[in-house]
Formats: structure tokens, C-alpha cells, sequence
């Protein structure tokens, strides 16, 4: 039976980047040969069961999984603008250092962190200086190919 939009769908994976890095996988093996596995995260490594049509994977996956069948294999590559779209300078903010400390709670900004702010949106601390603290609010692979390599398991 082909997959349609509604049908519960039980498929495993490795995603990548363009230039190969694997960034994402339900196969535990997958993760400890590329590094991505820690101890306590092992029994987070499982099958993904989603269903399709509901917004659920992002658009190039969903897609691109109606009409197949339980036991096919495929890869597909997926552009920015059906995975994590693309990057835009709008999504970069500007707040004062005082401004940024209320919202997380007196935390003092340095590059790299990863923050989540008040209503919900997570990013990257980008910028920071006596006068602003900037903060980027795209997704971390927003603008990037991806490559997702799956086996359907199981379709109901």
C-alpha cells in the first residue's frame, strides 16, 4: 500500500548536510560511529513515527514519503526552503545587555549560547557588547541542503 497524507508512518533515518555531516539519526549505531551519541542519550535513538500530511517532518520529507511502501529505501535531498528555510538577516535581534538579563533571568551574554527567551523562541547568541546583545533566531540549518536517507518500516 503507498503512503498518502493520514497514514501513520514508522521509518528510520540518517540526515545530513550537504557536505555529508550527520546531524540527525534514529539509528543508535549511526550515532556512535559519527559522535553524535552520548551515554545518556542512547534510548533516545528509536524508529520515528509520525503521520504524514499533519506538519509533523518538514515539508521536502513529507512530501516526499507519500507513494512509498513498506521496506523502500530512499534518499532525498531536501532544499532550504522545504526543510529549515532559508536564513534572513530579520530573524537577527537586537537587545540591551539590561534587557537581555531580565528576560533570562540575570544571565550574563556570552557568544555561542544557546538561548530561550520568554515566548518560547530559541537562537544563538551572535554579538555582544556594551551596548547590544544580538541574538540570532533562525533555525540552526536554516539556508542549508539536506540529505535524508530513510527505510519505512512500517505504514498503517
Amino acid at each position: 500500500m503507498a503512503i498518502e497524507d493520514g497514514d501513520e508512518v514508522t521509518f528510520d533515518y540518517v540526515a545530513r548536510t550537504a557536505d555529508g555531516t550527520v546531524f540527525d539519526t534514529s539509528q543508535e549505531s549511526v550515532a556512535e560511529e559519527t559522535g553524535l551519541v552520548e551515554e545518556q542519550d542512547k534510548a533516545s535513538y528509536s524508529s520515528l513515527t509520525v503521520t504524514v500530511g499533519t506538519g509533523e517532518l518538514i515539508a521536502g520529507l513529507d512530501e516526499g514519503i507519500v507513494g512509498l511502501e513498506e521496506g523502500d529505501r530512499e534518499t532525498f535531498t531536501i532544499p532550504p526552503e522545504q526543510g529549515y528555510g532559508e536564513w534572513t538577516e530579520d530573524k537577527t535581534v537586537e537587545y540591551s545587555p539590561g534587557a537581555f538579563m531580565g528576560m533570562l533571568e540575570g544571565e550574563d551574554p556570552e557568544v555561542g549560547q544557546h538561548v530561550k527567551i520568554q515566548d518560547g523562541q530559541h537562537g544563538k547568541v551572535v554579538e555582544v557588547s556594551e551596548e547590544t546583545v544580538r541574538i540570532d533566531f533562525n533555525h540552526e540549518l536554516a539556508g542549508e541542503t539536506l540529505e535524508f536517507e530513510i527505510e519505512i518500516l512500517d505504514v498503517s
